[in-house]
């Protein structure tokens, strides 16, 4: 049978079924980008390829899925931090101009050009750790063309670059200064004139909100759920962060991909997302950065079958972080996940959490080819070292 490529001479973690799915002595053949043939040398049919690679034992798993970032924005925030660190509160730092709205008036002020240069570094450190899918979602502009700008430069990325990007409307991130005392007036915009012009022009593949006391209430967020719905477009939701609002819950009741953070989840959000298939995607760099103490449920998410993600939330405010391996240890650290919890939540669960479970995520035949081929002796080295990157090869979409 002729392929395009085989590798051939590796231990694999496909991630599929349960468990890490592994197979000593693999073989994996794929032809245009797709996976023929994903399993053990011995029981593999005989394969004539274009390209013959010997891995030398190597340890090959799924490309690597960041499913929750911000990486599309303007300016950053360090001198923000350095006033925290220095004692300013929150609201010392809003009223000199900081906070979110100082992202907002950078990423306004930002040609869609300077968005992608501006982008293309944070992208490149994902790639450079295996990253093969990464969610961008907007949220920084607040104004219908603003956030149709950074959208575009999203898309736009890849074909800078041999990389998956997914897109989420995140309109409901912030209320903007010239809606201020009026949130139900930015509810209604983002959900009659904002999000259906996104979808008219192909610009997202789901909607997101923040869903908290400092962002939008149930019912806005339920109001923005239902425009999204009219839009044939599938919804997540930053949702217990700070607070519980019962967010995880109402997302779920909207069938989401996923419910993010989840810090303050109570066992009703559980049970509803368990019920609903929702995905829980923890992301402990912005745990870490805003030296949080409130743990999420992780042993109640365990034990309702509630599948775990893992994902950097890269952003300019509250998780400046470039790492999915990173992420990883840190979920482990912090969080108390274990190994393979950590390893299935940035391939299979991250999968599941953008809506791609068929077409990424595991090293199965009839999935796009993207692969990560690592020097390490077990997967279980992937969890463990921070600020090593073993990443040998990294293969997108057969290439």
């Amino acid at each position: 049978m002729r392929c395009d490529t085989m590798w051939h001479d590796a231990r694999m973690a496909t991630m599929a079924g349960d468990g890490l799915g592994i197979v000593e002595d693999a073989l994996i053949a794929s032809d245009q980008g797709v996976i023929l043939y994903a399993g053990p040398h011995a029981d593999a049919p005989t394969f004539e390829p274009d390209e013959r690679v010997a891995c030398g034992g190597r340890w090959i798993t799924p490309g690597l899925i960041d499913c929750h970032t911000h990486l599309v924005h303007g300016g950053n925030r360090a001198n923000e931090w350095a006033m925290r660190l220095a004692g300013a509160s929150y609201e010392e730092i809003a009223q000199a101009g900081g906070g979110i709205v100082s992202t907002m008036k950078a990423t306004r002020a930002a040609s869609e050009d300077a968005l992608v240069a501006a982008a293309l570094p944070r992208l490149d450190a994902l790639i450079a750790e295996g990253v093969t899918t990464v969610e961008i979602k907007s949220g920084y502009g607040l104004d219908t063309e603003s956030e149709a700008r950074m959208l575009r430069a999203a898309r736009r990325l890849e074909s800078e670059r041999a990389v998956a990007v997914t897109t989420t409307f995140l309109g409901a991130h912030a209320l903007p200064p010239e809606f201020a005392g009026d949130a139900d007036g930015y509810v209604a915009m983002v959900a009659d004139e904002m999000l259906p012009a996104i979808a008219r022009e192909g610009l997202a593949d789901a909607v997101d909100a923040f869903c908290e006391g400092i962002g939008f209430t149930p019912a806005q967020t339920g109001r923005i759920f239902a425009a999204a719905a009219r839009a044939g477009l599938p919804v997540k939701l930053h949702a217990e962060q700070l607070s519980n609002q019962q967010g995880a819950a109402l997302a779920a009741r909207h069938d989401a991909l996923s419910a993010d953070h989840l810090e303050h989840l109570d066992g009703e959000g559980i049970a509803a997302m368990a019920k609903a298939g929702t995905v829980a995607t923890l992301l402990p760099g912005a745990y870490y950065f805003m030296r949080e103490t409130k743990l999420p449920p992780v042993e109640a998410l365990r034990a309702a079958g509630v599948p775990i993600a893992l994902a950097t939330d890269c952003n300019p405010g509250t998780s400046p972080l470039t790492s999915v391996l990173l992420v990883m240890n840190m979920g482990a650290t912090l969080f108390g996940l274990t190994v393979e919890e950590c390893l299935t939540g940035v391939t299979r669960n991250a999968a599941r959490a953008l809506g791609q479970a068929g077409v990424i995520g595991t090293i199965e035949a009839g999935k796009r080819c993207d692969l990560a081929i690592w020097n390490v002796e077990e997967p279980a080295e992937l969890v463990y070292r921070m600020g090593l990157n073993p990443l040998h090869a990294r293969i997108w979409s057969g290439r």
